[in-house]
């Protein structure tokens, strides 16, 4: 996974030490936000050359403050201040280069500028260079590279980097694979709140990757993850309540979990969801929503929930009942690999005419051109 974030400067205005004159003047109008009248006097500093009003003047285009908003303006006025070597104005021309936002898109621009404040250890320069090195954005992809830089942010406790170095020591990516150095970049990232971090952390604990097996803490860092709406974190959640490891076993829970996935499209959830529904396992038993859960993942392409669909179309359970229908998403699940699919697909053939297995075969057809484009 990939995190190429917007600079981490987030368009903020340079908190800068006491300048007489025109500069001064600006700061202090902004700071009481009268920004036309900062704009006034940041542009009379930046004519004159003053290379912090002339970043903050881009900062100013680029959110529409005191001006109308003009992107191509902003990069007018970081190029000016960049030109002159100021960091954060190198690092935000890099960011417009990649993004195309107030110049036309040009990667190898994008590393040029990043490159420059990179080397003078702007950590979400370094960042982001890591990132298009390991994408083969603007260079030659090279992976050791893409290390290279993520390892002078993550030193300088940039989170992105730290998740992104643990992801190449997880896959052996750049440097030799190793679980335990990926579960202590992983670590500093989800101790700075880095959400994706801390449902990896999870999972590792939970499965005793890189780290001594430990299912409490595996509830911990999922709980962390689960509760900013990670689905990935919010359904391994469910499983754990479900299955009662290291908490008490919490059928209710479970669903609360799922659902929360769910609702965010994650498939496995849906699924899982339906099937607590078909079973009343933590919610009162209902045929209707179970088809409604299973038919979500089933659009999905969940060979289960594709099966599940099939039997209750054939058996009339929480829909009418209707053979063309059951007939199509066992043929789905069984494409998927669904080994009983085969044989209910059999079953339901028997007890329909030739006219509706052509249906259902062309519907079936249909949906798998629609799935593969």
């Amino acid at each position: 996974m990939w995190l190429l974030t917007v600079i981490g400067l987030v368009w903020a205005l340079l908190a800068l030490p006491v300048i007489a004159g025109d500069f001064e003047d600006g700061r202090q109008f902004a700071a009481s936000r009268d920004y036309p009248r900062a704009v006034a006097s940041f542009k009379k500093a930046a004519e004159q050359g003053n290379v912090d009003a002339q970043f903050n003047l881009g900062v100013m285009y680029a959110r529409g403050q005191g001006v109308a908003q003009d992107e191509q303006q902003a990069v007018t006025w970081y190029r000016m201040a960049a030109e002159q070597g100021d960091v954060p104005a190198q690092a935000i021309l890099g960011f417009m280069y990649l993004q195309g936002r107030g110049v036309p898109q040009d990667e190898r621009q994008a590393v040029s500028w990043y490159l420059k404040a990179a080397e003078k250890d702007h950590a979400e320069a370094q960042y982001s260079l890591g990132v298009m090195y390991a994408k083969g954005q603007g260079v030659a992809q090279d992976e050791r590279q893409a290390v290279s830089w993520y390892l002078k942010a993550a030193e300088k406790e940039h989170p992105g980097a730290q998740f992104n170095l643990g992801v190449m020591y997880a896959k052996g990516r750049g440097v030799v694979q190793d679980e335990q150095q990926a579960a202590m970049w992983y670590r500093k990232a989800a101790e700075q709140g880095d959400v994706p971090a801390q449902a990896i952390l999870g999972f590792m604990y939970l499965k005793g990757q890189g780290v001594t097996q430990d299912d409490r803490q595996a509830v911990s860092w999922y709980l962390k993850a689960a509760e900013r709406g990670h689905p990935w974190a919010q359904y391994n959640l469910g499983v754990i309540y479900a299955k009662g490891r290291e908490v008490a076993q919490d059928e209710q829970q479970a669903v609360m979990w799922y659902r929360k996935a769910a609702e965010q499209g994650y498939t496995d959830a849906q699924y899982n969801l339906g099937v607590m529904y078909a079973r009343g396992r933590g919610v009162a038993q209902d045929e209707q929503q179970a088809v409604v859960w299973y038919r979500k993942a089933a659009e999905q392409g969940d060979a289960d929930a594709q099966y599940n669909l099939g039997i209750r179309y054939a058996d009339g359970k929480g829909v009418t009942q209707d053979y063309i229908e059951a007939h199509m998403w066992f043929s789905l699940a069984a494409a998927a690999g669904e080994e009983r699919a085969i044989k209910n697909r059999a079953m339901v053939e028997e007890k329909m005419t030739r006219a509706q297995i052509v249906e259902a075969q062309q519907r079936a057809s249909a949906w798998l051109k629609t799935e593969s484009k």
